[in-house]
């Protein structure tokens, strides 16, 4: 017996309201009316005999049949988009999508793309932004460069370079700085991280108590509070070297301190393709002075 297909426009228009919860939106997307979106999900499911969405008072919801059969669409139209994406500009190109930390971004990434292009001409790089806060999965990366020890779940880290932590500052404040104990009497400008500024201090041999200070979710931000004479910032100086090199940031002292670094990360599940293979190889072959012991 020869099943019927399932018409392809029905089911896109189920994978795009599965995505956004909104058949409006999936619309939007589709470039169709809200009213054909709902006409290709009722064929659908009477198609297949099962109710895919259901109706309340917080808006568009997937039933337990629509959960089954949403991630295997999502999955399949998202490789489907990927592969036509490789062909944008007439010439076959792999995509790879990466988020990084904006301070990574600015600070030693952005100078790098050029050499990137040169060496992997092929490539064709998505390069998003995050807080160090994120999904691979859900947000469909191939990589993200984080900040910190390497020990996320879930996930493979490979190094990238070392990044320990000093105090930064505007010129004007700086004048005020002649032994570390000073920064207790500065406005502290503290990231999501409490450990930094207590670590430091322990490295500083100051004792310090409860540290207050305006709380930032960016350490870019941060730092440019810092040069703005809002307080002092605690970061990886090898980030700012533009900055500190034209005087706009100060480091006040040479002590560093923290173990934490820069880390190239994918989910433990996902098969690194020749497109991610060059990007990893390039960007180790790129910091590997970084990663060297100093004398």
């Amino acid at each position: 017996m020869t099943r019927t297909p399932v018409p392809l426009n029905a089911l896109r228009a189920f994978e795009a309201s599965a995505r956004h919860l909104s058949f409006t939106r999936a619309a939007d997307e589709l470039c169709v009316t809200q009213a054909a979106v709902s006409h290709q999900i009722k064929a659908l499911e009477a198609r297949l005999g099962v109710a895919l969405f259901r109706r309340s008072s917080r808006g568009l919801h997937l039933t337990d049949e629509g959960l089954a059969l949403a991630p295997t669409l999502i999955d399949s139209f998202g490789a489907i988009d990927r592969l036509f994406d490789r062909f944008a500009g007439g010439g076959v190109q792999d995509v790879l999508t990466v988020s990084a930390v904006g301070t990574f971004v600015v600070g030693a990434l952005l100078e790098r793309l050029p050499a990137f292009r040169a060496a992997c001409p092929g490539i064709d790089l998505r390069l998003l932004t995050n807080n160090n806060k994120i999904d691979l999965a859900a947000e469909s990366l191939d990589y993200a460069i984080r900040f910190g020890d390497g020990a996320w779940h879930g996930v493979e880290a490979a190094a990238i370079c070392p990044a320990p932590l000093t105090p930064l500052c505007s010129p004007a404040l700086a004048r005020g700085l002649h032994a570390p104990a000073d920064l207790l009497r500065m406005p502290l400008l503290r990231s999501y991280r409490p450990q930094d500024w207590p670590s430091w201090f322990a490295a500083a041999g100051v004792e310090a108590a409860a540290l207050h200070g305006p709380l930032f979710d960016s350490s870019l931000v941060m730092v440019q509070a810092a040069m703005l004479g809002e307080g002092v910032a605690l970061a990886p100086p090898a980030m700012f070297a533009r900055e500190i090199d034209s005087g706009r940031l100060v480091r006040p002292f040479r002590l560093t301190a923290g173990t934490d670094g820069y880390w190239l990360t994918r989910l433990k599940s996902r098969v690194p393709g020749p497109a991610m293979q060059a990007f990893r190889h390039w960007l180790s072959e790129s910091f590997a002075k970084y990663r060297e012991p100093s004398d």
